[in-house]
Parts: C-alpha cells; sequence; structure tokens
C-alpha cells in the first residue's frame, strides 16, 4: 500500500487499543467496508482530548482516517448510533468476540458480513445477563464466512443425513463420522448435532455441547493458540464455583466449569 488513501466517516468498531507514546493510541479496529487494520490517533490520552472516552471497544463508531502503509493515522471519530453498556461476563464475552476478529481477520481484507455479524452480536450482548447462546451463533456465523463452515446436516464419509439415535465423532477436516462409543471431546450424538445446526441453544444440553465443539474446532483453526479472553472467562467461573460450593462431591470445581 504505497499511495496515500482518505477513508471518510466509516462504520467501524474499536478492537483493541493500547498506549502509544505520550498522548497518542494504537487503535486495532474492524471496518465495514477495509476491513481490520490499525490506526495511531495521536494526542487521543490527553488531557484536553476531544477523543478522549470516544474511542473504546463496543461503540458504534463512524471513523476518518489517512493511510498510506501498514499504519494509518486517526482524523475523525463520532459515535453512530446508541452507546452500548457490556458489564460483567458479558463484557468479557465482548472481548473474546473481539480477540476472535483479531486472530482470524487478515489486516486490509474487507469482510463487511463479518463486520454486520459482529455488530450483531455486540447489540445482542447488551440485552442479555446470558452471553452464551449469543457467543454460539457467532461463532457458528464467522467460521462460515471465513469458509470454515461446520457440516451439522450430514454424514462424512456416506453424505446420509445424520441419524439421530447414532453417534459421530466430528473431525474438523472431514465433519461427522459414525463411531460405536458414545463419549469422547469430539462424540455427539446425531440428534446433538441436529440441535446445534438449527441453533437451539435455550436447550442446556446444546448449549453446552455447541460450546465444547467451537472450541475444539476454533482451536484447530488457530493451530492450538490459546484465546487468552476464554481463559480469563473459565478462571473466572472456576473461581466463583470454588467460592460457592468448594470442591463439587469430592471432585474439583474446574471439572464442572463450562466456559462462554
Amino acid at each position: 500500500m504505497t499511495t496515500k488513501r482518505r477513508v471518510q466517516q466509516q462504520p467501524a468498531f474499536i478492537l483493541h487499543h493500547r498506549p502509544f507514546r505520550d498522548t497518542s493510541q494504537l487503535l486495532d479496529v474492524i471496518s465495514r467496508d477495509y476491513g481490520r487494520l490499525t490506526l495511531v490517533a495521536r494526542g487521543s490520552r490527553a488531557a484536553r482530548s476531544r477523543l478522549r472516552g470516544l474511542l473504546r471497544p463496543f461503540l458504534p463508531l463512524r471513523l476518518s482516517w489517512v493511510i498510506s502503509s501498514d499504519l494509518g493515522t486517526l482524523t475523525g471519530a463520532e459515535i453512530d448510533d446508541t452507546p452500548l453498556t457490556l458489564n460483567g461476563d458479558v463484557l468479557l464475552s465482548g472481548y473474546y468476540l473481539n480477540e476472535l476478529l483479531l486472530k482470524f481477520l487478515h489486516r486490509h481484507d474487507p469482510q463487511p458480513d463479518i463486520f454486520a455479524a459482529y455488530r450483531h452480536a455486540v447489540t445482542q450482548l447488551c440485552r442479555t445477563d446470558d452471553p452464551a447462546p449469543r457467543l454460539r451463533e457467532f461463532e457458528i456465523d464467522m467460521l462460515r464466512l471465513l469458509g470454515y463452515a461446520l457440516n451439522l446436516e450430514f454424514e462424512a464419509s456416506t453424505n446420509k443425513l445424520l441419524d439421530a439415535d447414532e453417534f459421530y465423532e466430528y473431525r474438523v477436516e472431514q465433519g461427522p463420522v459414525r463411531v460405536a462409543r458414545q463419549h469422547g471431546t469430539m462424540v455427539f450424538s446425531g440428534s446433538t448435532l441436529q440441535g446445534i445446526h438449527q441453533q437451539r441453544f435455550d436447550d442446556p444440553v446444546i448449549q453446552r455441547a455447541a460450546g465444547r465443539l467451537l472450541r475444539e474446532v476454533i482451536t484447530y483453526h488457530l493451530d492450538g493458540k490459546e484465546l487468552k479472553s476464554r481463559k480469563v472467562l473459565l478462571d473466572l467461573r472456576r473461581a466463583n464455583l470454588v467460592s460457592r460450593h468448594g470442591d463439587i462431591d469430592g471432585v474439583p470445581a474446574s471439572t464442572h466449569a463450562e466456559p462462554h
């Protein structure tokens, strides 16, 4: 990228920000039409900056910038819609979505459908105390839009519809493969895989199974790299279980906790 380009009033969200030099910030941004990029917000941490408090995650923004290399310079920012507020577990779930985008999206690769799915997911997170269903929906959409769609309808080797009464091992590069056993990290009943396909996440059994499946699929596509936000969520849930119950039936609470 060698030609200087000016972009005006682009719908965007800030995924992450960090201090840069004395009073500036580096912003990791997802924009609707230009994908993920990094911008310098010069002077934005100064006491009198008009941008103080505005450049934060989960706030729908319209950003303007100039860019002539991999790093752009922010030239303007304003709120694009009603401010969104996330708290507690929901806030951590929002950071998990942000980390997914930072890990999966390439710089300067426009993904308007993923931007729309992210905006919808963040809006829905603001309206719920149970973020897990919204996270599962976004994960499935994101994987599909990136070309990693889950096969939750057909047996991999025969292309036959899944049998609700049979059990399948989900293999990431193939899909469901019928097996004789009923237990295993990636073993699910046909009815459970059908429920995940139908996104019946109001059913706690389907919701937990979807979390287990998607955790493994996402880890596979990240080459085993750990998501920091997921670890924080899991550690907090473990701590909450221990503080309320200690060890549960003689088994450490960590084996009972299901992270988002």
